[in-house]
């Protein structure tokens, strides 16, 4: 399955989801849908729509590689403590300086981004609630984990993960940290999220920004 843009795969996910939760009872009448930025917002407006949900955002971090920060060696949530991949972290020789260092740094990033994107507002509560963590597909799956397990010890009554597409074996990790996984595309030949989209286009800042408003 390939998605003409994140719109059109949040349309497609959406009714996928309703119709999962619709089956438990424990996902309540207004879940709390919260969208990854950039890319992840614009699929979790359409999925809010579809679920009659409250969006907002949950904000991550990928602690990128020495020489190579697009490779997730780790990913740091809004709850919880960072999640390091120790196994990839020893292969790569990477030092304790540099990962505490480069942490520290995703951690402005994260606190900039929340400022810019709520002000001074607080990130969404999520106990007792049901909530919805939605993306634009998973690669490694780093920054969902973080996500993840950042708020299931935030005490969520139902902790969902839905993407439009993922790599199986990622999807398969990832599932062991929600107690829903949907992700309706699972190519066998996996290589990038990109590539399951015909426009993959950046999402902007200004775009995020006005979806917020649009919802709020």
């Amino acid at each position: 399955m390939r998605y003409t843009d994140r719109v059109d795969a949040g349309r497609t996910l959406g009714p996928v989801v309703a119709e999962r939760l619709a089956e438990l009872p424990s996902a309540g009448s207004n879940p709390l849908v919260l969208g990854i930025p950039r890319g992840g917002v614009v699929v979790a407006r359409e999925v809010a729509t579809a679920v009659s949900g409250e969006l907002g955002l949950a904000l991550a971090r990928k602690v990128g590689a020495p020489g190579n920060p697009e490779l997730a060696i780790g990913a740091i949530g809004e709850y919880g403590e960072p999640i390091i991949d120790h196994d990839l972290v020893e292969r790569l020789g990477v030092t304790d300086d540099y990962l505490v260092a480069r942490v520290a740094l995703e951690r402005q990033e994260l606190e900039r981004r929340s400022r810019m994107y709520r002000g001074e507002g607080p990130a969404p509560q999520v106990a007792e609630r049901a909530v919805i963590v939605v993306d634009d597909g998973i690669a490694t799956g780093a920054t969902l984990q973080a996500v993840l397990d950042g708020i299931r010890g935030a005490d969520p009554a139902l902790l969902v993960c839905a993407v439009p597409v993922g790599a199986p074996d990622s999807v398969a990790r990832i599932s062991g940290h929600a107690d829903l996984m949907i992700c309706p595309s699972q190519p066998r030949w996996f290589r990038a999220v990109g590539e399951w989209y015909e426009n993959f286009e950046q999402t902007t800042d200004r775009e995020v920004l006005a979806i917020l408003d649009v919802s709020g």
